[in-house]
């Protein structure tokens, strides 16, 4: 089965077995509102209920909670991609604001300082978590 989030795999589940949310619903106590709620990604069925939720479906409670982890997994990697970004950004803000300051003279020497050893910090960053990987 490909990546999914859990509501993706609930939601698949449930039209594999031809059955409704309301249907669905009925068979695990709850409201088909909360079914929707859990096919959105808007909210996660009770630990307990999980077993049950595999049973009506025929399938492994790993399977269930796999495509939860990899979804996990898939936001952790776009993390992972955007804090390298987020302090590029600030760097380069930092340069540009200082530029900006001085050329106004909007700006006291240790303040320009400060502000341009906070974005070599975060180039610091940056290449630090390059070379960890």
């Amino acid at each position: 089965m490909e990546k999914q989030t859990f509501g993706n795999m609930v939601a698949a589940l449930r039209k594999e077995n031809g059955m409704t949310q309301l249907e669905l619903a009925e068979k695990m106590g709850v409201t088909d509102k909360a079914v929707s709620k859990w096919e959105r990604d808007l909210s996660f069925p009770d630990i307990q209920s999980i077993p049950r939720l595999a049973e009506i479906f025929h399938v492994t409670i790993d399977e269930l909670i796999q495509a939860k982890s990899e979804t996990k997994e898939a936001v952790q990697g776009n993390f992972s991609k955007i804090v390298p970004l987020a302090l590029k950004a600030v760097a380069l803000a930092m340069g540009v604001a200082v530029a900006v300051l001085s050329a106004m003279d909007q700006v006291e020497i240790k303040a320009a300082i400060g502000m341009l050893g906070i974005g070599v910090a975060c180039l610091a960053a940056v290449q630090l978590s390059k070379t960890e990987k």
